[in-house]
């Protein structure tokens, strides 16, 4: 039986500008330098390859410096999905970036551990 899922978001304070982080969340060329070994896309369809195993996910919604949303080709027909969504703070000028994602209910701490590992390798790579 399928376990359902939960949605949990994360948020992380990200010291950049949200077009540079933008190309860093949406890019292939920005996705293989912290989410993935490598990434490839051809339209909608992007292969994230980890230790030479390929998952594919399809861009199902972006808009330009603000939030990208992919969805899992096995969760096809389904309402899971995983969004990155960069907030501006229009006071301070901080930048944050959202992690929404879905996650068996005894797996939210696992899943949220390992968003926090890859954001830790995004924050590396931007120098933030």
């Amino acid at each position: 039986m399928i376990m359902p899922r939960v949605k949990f978001q994360s948020e992380f304070v990200i010291n950049s500008s949200p077009s540079l982080l933008y190309n860093y969340i949406s890019n292939p060329s920005g996705l293989s330098e912290w989410f993935a070994d490598n990434v490839n896309s051809r339209g909608d369809k992007y292969t994230f390859i980890w230790d030479g195993e390929e998952e594919v996910a399809f861009l199902m919604k972006n808009k330009q410096d603000s939030y990208v949303r992919f969805q899992w080709e096995d969760d096809e027909d389904t309402k899971y999905f995983f969004e990155l969504n960069i907030i501006e703070d229009d006071l301070t000028g901080d930048v944050a970036l959202i992690v929404t994602d879905f996650a068996e209910e005894d797996e939210v701490e696992e899943a949220k551990l390992l968003w926090e590992s890859q954001i830790d390798d995004l924050k590396k790579v931007l120098g933030s």
